[in-house]
């Protein structure tokens, strides 16, 4: 479905599927079920979501050591995502990538990058390709403020800028790389000014309108799909949780988590969506029971699926391999 034809429901169904899908992952990790770390999303889904519901499935999406929320919002199965945090074969990366390398190329979404910034000139490099083949694909980078400091970053988009090429960089403003503040590692007030330089469009959006997120996707990807080139959208936002599992959070104040908690992505739309008359307490309490019901199944499906053989380590490990 295009971003167009979604209703509001139907992206707070997405926001919600994946606030619950990180609820439940989180849990899980504290029962020792999930290995390795957690970099949760809880926050943020707005902006993967109003994106995402943009794409055609034949687009690419590009993400990061925070990918859960990129990963459903672009289609990748709950389930095969859950199966992957449990480091079973059924997971969508065969439970080789864990939670940092969530995605699924069928849907169009390469396994995360985890390396700080690394997935802009990837993005960078699929959208080469989209362009050589004619196919009208568009690729997005996404990558937090911390990431807009590498030089891989600046490289990428000022490649992408000089070949006209048919991506979009869009920098989830969260405000802290890991536990450092905004303020202390930019001289600017925002990410976006850097794009006049590389003489492409930058945009502000606010990270927790899923609407406005949509609106700033729908025309920076028909920019990008017309041969008009890169947009480096930044959309400000706020992770409602730590960095990782081991984030203490000491580095904010109560007050700060309170605004944005009070301008929770799913509380906007929630609102929004009853105020329009668009749906009832009713019908929102049947979403919730819908994505729950969702949600128990993967876990199920996680929790009952195999493990991986000693052998399977030697599988997949070159080009063209089906087993």
């Amino acid at each position: 479905m295009s971003g167009q034809a979604q209703s509001l429901l139907d992206l707070y169904r997405t926001m919600l599927t994946i606030r619950r899908f990180e609820e439940r992952a989180n849990a899980l990790y504290m029962e020792g079920k999930i290995p390795s770390t957690l970099h949760l999303y809880i926050g943020q889904e707005a902006v993967a979501t109003g994106v995402c519901a943009v794409l055609k499935r034949t687009d690419y999406v590009l993400s990061t050591h925070r990918p859960h929320g990129h990963a459903i919002a672009k289609g990748v199965a709950p389930r095969d995502i859950m199966a992957e945090l449990y480091a079973k074969v059924t997971g969508c990366c065969k439970g080789k990538g864990g939670s940092m390398h969530a995605g699924d190329i069928r849907v169009g979404m390469p396994p995360a990058v985890a390396i700080v910034g690394g997935n802009a000139p990837i993005a960078a490099g699929m959208a080469l390709a989209c362009k050589f083949q004619k196919n009208g694909g568009v690729a997005v980078s996404f990558f937090g403020d911390g990431a807009a400091n590498e030089g891989a970053v600046h490289e990428a988009l000022n490649m992408a800028a000089i070949w006209s090429l048919p991506v979009v960089y869009v920098c989830e403003n969260n405000l802290y790389g890991a536990s450092t503040s905004f303020s202390t590692v930019f001289n600017i007030a925002n990410v976006a000014d850097r794009a006049p330089a590389y003489g492409i469009p930058g945009v502000i959006v606010d990270g927790n309108d899923v609407e406005a997120v949509r609106e700033v996707a729908i025309e920076a990807c028909a920019r990008a799909r017309a041969g008009a080139g890169p947009t480096l959208i930044e959309a400000k936002t706020y992770r409602l949780c730590g960095h990782s599992r081991s984030d203490p959070l000491t580095y904010r104040s109560k007050e700060e988590e309170a605004v944005w908690r009070a301008r929770d992505p799913l509380v906007i739309a929630a609102q929004r969506l009853k105020e329009r008359g668009e749906a009832s307490d009713a019908d929102l309490a049947r979403v919730e029971a819908e994505v729950k019901a969702v949600i128990d199944e993967a876990v199920a499906f996680a929790e009952t699926s195999p493990d991986p053989l000693a052998t399977d380590a030697l599988k997949h490990l070159f080009v063209g391999e089906s087993a």
